[in-house]
């Protein structure tokens, strides 16, 4: 089984390469080891359990808005525009509104996988710098 999945791996990496991919993906190691970062990202089932979104103080900030909200800055008629935008607006253009939150939605799960990735090369950088530092405290007498 790992014949074929090592042969696939192969194709995948020369096709990205053929189609103007990193050069740093002629090292197959490389392309395994990059492989196998963004592979754990995307296999994590707790996606909505991440760091980086917990350090952006604003949820609105990162997460596309799907909401559709109607207002007025005018006083007086104001509350008869927001109602001729509610009864008159909105059917027609519902179509429009559930196409775009469907995008949404996708645009919010693509964002979680990226911050995912970004996790995990966060771990394995922090991972690395910490096992440099034990070798410099090591070497050094």
């Amino acid at each position: 089984m790992s014949e074929i999945e090592t042969a696939v791996r192969d194709d995948l990496r020369r096709r990205m390469i053929a189609r103007g991919g990193p050069a740093d993906f002629k090292d197959a190691e490389i392309f395994e080891l990059v492989s196998a970062v963004l592979g754990r990202a995307a296999a994590r089932r707790d996606r909505d359990v991440l760091l980086l979104p917990e350090l952006l103080a604003d949820e609105q900030a990162w997460k596309p808005a799907a909401e559709l909200k109607f207002s007025s800055h005018r006083p007086m008629v104001g509350p008869i525009i927001v109602f001729m935008k509610r009864r008159l607006l909105l059917p027609l253009m519902r179509w429009l509104f559930e196409y775009s939150e469907e995008n949404f939605r996708r645009q919010e799960y693509v964002n979680r996988l990226v911050m995912a990735c970004l996790e995990e090369l966060a771990i394995e950088n922090a991972r690395l710098r910490r096992e440099m530092e034990e070798q410099r405290a090591r070497s050094t007498p």
